[in-house]
């Protein structure tokens, strides 16, 4: 399914977590709405385990008409219909292109000026670490900051979307970001519904959006 929109919000999956507890994590943030997506990304899965999660993964996205991204894995993507990220030492959207259907979306990873460069091609960008991420305690690279982000997101030729220790009171820091990715500040959340909602609503400069 083709989104309608470019999505404001992607939700990376994070297969350390326990099953059940990513499972729900995950279909609680895509009650948010549209313009949340799913990326997933496995380097430790075989690849028959990545199929098969990435099938399960489509499987949650395609009915509610959330958008899917697969790592790095083109054909993955093309057996459960979805779209492509691809990490920044590989093929570039150029390559890429056209052995995709009409329709699907190619994300691009981005951590410098010759990366924001080499994303021609792309429809959006994960641009990263803007900030300090809380998923990977150990990264030993310089966060970008917002100043930084600001200037990778001037180079590039598609949309910026902010990944690296965002939360809603250091995504308002952003105003050049077309959106925000996460990890464990929503899939960690109390409330990932909320978590994500309140992402939305920080993109947009507004007060945070109330749980229902």
């Amino acid at each position: 399914m083709v989104p309608s929109t470019v999505p404001r919000l992607v939700v990376i999956t994070d297969w350390r977590l326990p099953s059940e507890r990513l499972r729900w994590a995950l279909t609680r943030a895509l009650d948010a709405g549209p313009e949340v997506a799913v990326q997933h990304r496995h380097p430790e899965a075989t690849g028959r385990r990545f199929l098969d999660e990435a099938r399960e993964l489509a499987a949650l996205c395609h009915p509610r008409g959330n958008p899917l991204f697969i790592n790095g894995r083109v054909d993955v993507a093309l057996l459960v219909g979805a779209h492509i990220h691809l990490p920044a030492h590989g093929p570039s959207p150029m390559d890429v292109r056209p052995h995709l259907p009409a329709g699907r979306w190619i994300s691009a990873a981005v951590h410098d000026v010759a990366e924001a460069h080499a994303a021609r091609g792309a429809n959006l960008a994960l641009v990263s670490p803007v900030f300090a991420p809380g998923s990977k305690p150990g990264d030993t690279r310089p966060p970008l900051g917002p100043e930084g982000f600001s200037a990778l997101a001037a180079a590039l030729p598609c949309p910026a979307l902010a990944l690296g220790g965002i939360t809603p009171a250091r995504a308002m820091t952003l105003p050049d970001a077309a959106g925000f990715a996460v990890i464990s500040s929503v899939l960690e959340a109390d409330d990932p519904t909320a978590a994500a909602r309140s992402l939305l609503a920080a993109r947009a400069g507004r007060a945070m959006l109330r749980t229902p």
